[in-house]
């Protein structure tokens, strides 16, 4: 008989916040539609698009705060009658603490909503085996 011991890790919680900015038009766009189907351009809620982003993650609410990262990845308008996003991102932790980790996420957006939940599927570097979920609202 072999006896097995194993070292049970204690979870670490981490409640990180941040802004999180999605520009769709002009010069400087940080999020561009890649492709769409025949029938996106009459759908009220743009069904069938799909977006590539690369947008900044800062400290504060103005896009001229302090840097902390980048969330990349994409998202698909997914709703024939309601509009909300499938969205599939990485955030990219470029500083701090954190620099060089990344969580991931995957999951429902529903923009019109005040807040939403989405899940923390993984992650790498100091986050990896994330679990969790995110809460987004719109700041303007």
């Amino acid at each position: 008989e072999a006896e097995v011991k194993t070292k049970l890790r204690r979870e670490k919680i981490s409640h990180l916040h941040f802004y999180f900015h999605d520009v769709v038009t002009g010069k400087n766009a940080t999020a561009v539609q890649v492709a769409s189907a025949p029938t996106t351009k009459y759908s009220p809620t743009g069904f069938g698009a799909v977006v590539v982003m690369d947008d900044c993650l800062t400290a504060g609410p103005e896009a001229t705060s302090k840097l902390v990262g980048r969330a990349q990845g994409i998202y698909v308008s997914s709703g024939q009658e309601d509009f909300h996003l499938l969205m599939a991102t990485t955030f990219v932790f470029e500083s701090g603490k954190y620099n060089g980790s990344t969580l991931a996420m995957i999951g429902k957006n529903a923009p019109l909503e005040e807040v939403r939940e989405m899940p923390i599927v993984g992650g790498s570097g100091l986050f990896r085996f994330a679990r969790g979920y995110a809460l987004a609202h719109t700041h303007s």
